[in-house]
């Protein structure tokens, strides 16, 4: 039979794997008799482990959760993946928040751990690169994730981050029922419905200031698709719901596949002959997507759909019209366009300039009379 302090240690271990443990398979796997379980459970109670006896036919113990954090027991893998993951939200933090608690927090399991251990995490040092981010008030976020978990009301004064110069909210307070809590971009936000507006919301925790108490109970509503990270990443991407960018189109690149390939984010690139590919990309908004094939610097034949190629005209209108207004901003004062071509002519090489002239004129051409795009989704 183990020492007393070793079979503690063991069946603390037992309880921490599973909810529910009959006292008979308990004794059978720690090799003992039922009676001396029982006064093992006790000495862990004594501890300060909160372990409910279970009721039933075979009896039986539960861990429970009690109101201060006992001492807990991890197997080496455990300690590791706790020390990487702790590694990690640390790296992302701002100095304060959860990523100052999660520092402390890896200090104090970097303490007790084994030399062996020890040497394994230090070996597995994580930096999580992460675009910066408002801190996220641990206490805010634990609230706004306690009335989710619960499905009660949740009403807060919603403005600029907290500690920030943008100010806070000078309106009522926002009523919502909170759905579920993510993190998108190194940023926390807060899934939920918003009755007053009658749709779905995000909102970013740390603009919340919530009230308390929370409010009443409510029957949670099904998200859109079922499926958090698809509603997520479409509601980002501009979309109403989950699923694909709003808008996607195909063009011809005048570069490799391999080049493109590499700066196509989810994009679709196939190889379409020597240096060219076919690029399948999507956007929030047409003008976006043009904009975003524009990036790669290359002769581009657009294949569809038609309000990609109004795009395309629609930036080039813009973008000429930018250009012609900073030379008009570079002429000397009271000389016109007409007057500086004038003075240009007169130059050795006036052969070439009409040419010049017509390939950056600001008149539309014949490709320019397209529909302007629609708006980007809200």
């Amino acid at each position: 039979m183990p020492k007393t302090s070793a079979r503690l240690l063991a069946l603390l271990s037992l309880l921490q794997a599973r909810r529910d443990w009959p006292g008979a398979l308990l004794a059978d796997r720690l090799g003992v008799s039922p009676r001396t379980v029982r006064r093992d459970v006790d000495r862990l109670r004594e501890l300060g482990y909160p372990i409910a006896a279970v009721k039933g036919p075979d009896g039986g113990y539960r861990l429970g959760a009690g109101t201060q954090l006992p001492p807990l027991l991890f197997d080496d893998d455990q300690a590791v993946a706790l020390a990487v993951a702790l590694q990690t939200v640390a790296s992302t933090g701002e100095g304060d928040g959860i990523g100052a608690a999660a520092a402390r927090a890896l200090a104090t399991v970097r303490q007790v751990l084994p030399a062996r251990l020890r040497r394994r995490v230090e070996t597995l040092r994580v930096t999580a690169v992460a675009p910066p981010a408002p801190a996220v008030d641990p206490a805010v976020l634990a609230t706004v994730a306690a009335a989710a978990h619960a499905h009660e009301v949740l009403r807060f004064d919603y403005g600029g981050s907290a500690g920030g110069s943008s100010g806070g909210s000078t309106g009522p307070p926002r009523r919502v029922e909170p759905h579920h809590v993510v993190t998108w971009g190194g940023r926390w936000y807060l899934v939920a419905w918003d009755p007053d507006r009658v749709d779905w919301r995000t909102f970013r925790v740390d603009r919340i200031r919530p009230w308390t108490p929370t409010g009443p109970r409510f029957v949670p509503r099904e998200l859109p698709g079922g499926d958090i990270a698809a509603f997520v990443t479409g509601r980002f991407r501009g979309a109403d719901g989950p699923g694909d960018w709003p808008c996607r189109g195909t063009v011809l690149l005048d570069r490799p596949a391999a080049t493109v390939a590499t700066f196509a984010r989810d994009g679709i690139v196939e190889e379409s002959g020597p240096g060219r590919c076919r690029l399948v990309l999507g956007s929030w908004s047409w003008p976006a997507l043009a904009a975003e094939i524009g990036r790669f610097d290359a002769d581009v034949e657009v294949v569809g759909p038609v309000e990609l190629r109004d795009a395309f005209a629609l930036l080039g209108r813009r973008f000429t019209a930018a250009a012609a207004a900073a030379e008009a901003a570079q002429r000397p004062p009271g000389h016109s366009a007409g007057h500086s071509a004038g003075r240009r002519a007169a130059q050795p090489g006036d052969h070439q300039r009409p040419r010049e002239l017509a390939a950056g004129s600001s008149e539309p051409t014949s490709a320019d009379h397209g529909s302007a795009p629609p708006s980007a989704p809200a």
